[in-house]
């Protein structure tokens, strides 16, 4: 059963964690200029604000190599740390981050959240997570049983220590799963494979608190990821959206109450500086076409759905500047936007 969203949607913008910026108050300032704010990851600005560090303080045997840039789980530590972990299950604080691992979220914190609709947080997916760690042999944790176990316990507890600060600042918070590796699972050359991984996100998201969010920037089965107990799916609108809106799933998603968050505007600088708002609406509309040949009316759809950029963007020559123009382009956007469909 879905828990829904509790605040209206309507084409809300809002966007995904990861930003360019080497400034804490700019990429903080950003952020603020959506409807829904988020607390922003900043890898460029230190080694512990990459998001799988952030979601790794205190895991078991985890190893932090600063100098390499690079993390991984020693499997002798990882048995002999595995009692402070369970300690700690019942006490939720102390998986919260901490100051080292994301100054920017402290700050965010220290801000007034409750005046604005919704705010959101994010924590690497388990998946991505035991996907793209390894161990001191360089063999993924998602191959270690009793390793890939406890990162699913230790993130979903990672999930639910933010969302309570979060939500202690504004009650209609929600934490989403960012799970860029989750494509892989369905390749034929993965061992970890997704009736496996089903499975265990199924549990997983039973255990966690408030809206269950999943944002992933592929393009994994979106029977899946429908399927699954999550009440907003996030997605790269822009490059997959003309796939995702034929799966037949979807109308069901929306019609018990699940809301899609469209990421529509590219953040890549050749492709940005190719669109504008009505060949971006357009994109859109023709997308919502084809839903509402499914049985799901456009006025529905536009009232459960978010905008958002269609992806985070690490690589532009221009650093910081066309991420920004991107985020003016999806709030222009969607003033557009409920003009055509909300009125």
């Amino acid at each position: 059963m879905k828990r829904g969203l509790p605040f209206q949607r309507d084409l809300a913008t809002t966007a995904m964690g990861i930003l360019p910026h080497e400034n804490v108050a700019d990429a903080l300032e950003l952020a603020f200029t959506l409807d829904v704010p988020f607390w922003p990851q900043l890898p460029r600005l230190s080694f512990f604000e990459d998001m799988y560090v952030q979601a790794l303080e205190k895991f078991p045997g985890v190893v932090f190599d600063e100098k390499h840039n690079r993390s991984y789980v020693d499997t002798s530590r990882f048995y002999d740390e595995l009692d402070g972990f369970f300690s700690h299950e019942s006490d939720l604080s102390w998986f919260a981050l901490s100051d080292r691992y994301s100054l920017v979220y402290r700050h965010f914190l220290e801000y007034d959240l409750s005046r604005y609709p919704a705010v959101h947080g994010q924590v690497i997916s388990p998946v991505s997570l035991a996907l793209k760690i390894v161990d001191e042999n360089g063999r993924p944790i998602v191959y270690n049983d009793d390793i890939r176990t406890v990162v699913f316990s230790f993130i979903q507890k990672k999930v639910n220590a933010q969302y309570r600060e979060l939500a202690g600042k504004n009650e209609r918070s929600f934490v989403w799963i960012d799970d860029p590796g989750l494509e892989f699972i369905f390749n034929a050359m993965s061992g970890y494979d997704h009736v496996k991984a089903k499975d265990e996100m199924f549990g997983f998201y039973e255990g966690v608190e408030g809206p269950r969010g999943l944002h992933l920037c592929g393009n994994p089965d979106w029977d899946f990821l429908l399927s699954l107990n999550i009440d907003i799916i996030s997605l790269n609108a822009y490059a997959f959206g003309d796939i995702f809106v034929n799966y037949d799933r979807l109308k069901d998603f929306i019609g018990e109450g699940g809301t899609v968050s469209w990421g529509i505007v590219p953040t890549g600088a050749e492709e940005f500086f190719g669109e504008n708002i009505r060949s971006l609406a357009a994109r859109l509309e023709e997308m919502w076409k084809t839903l509402s040949k499914k049985g799901v009316s456009i006025n529905e759809i536009a009232q459960k759905s978010m905008l958002a950029p269609a992806t985070c963007n690490l690589m532009n020559a221009d650093k910081t500047q066309t991420v920004e123009r991107s985020f003016r382009l999806l709030r222009d956007l969607s003033h557009y936007m409920k003009e055509r469909c909300c009125s």
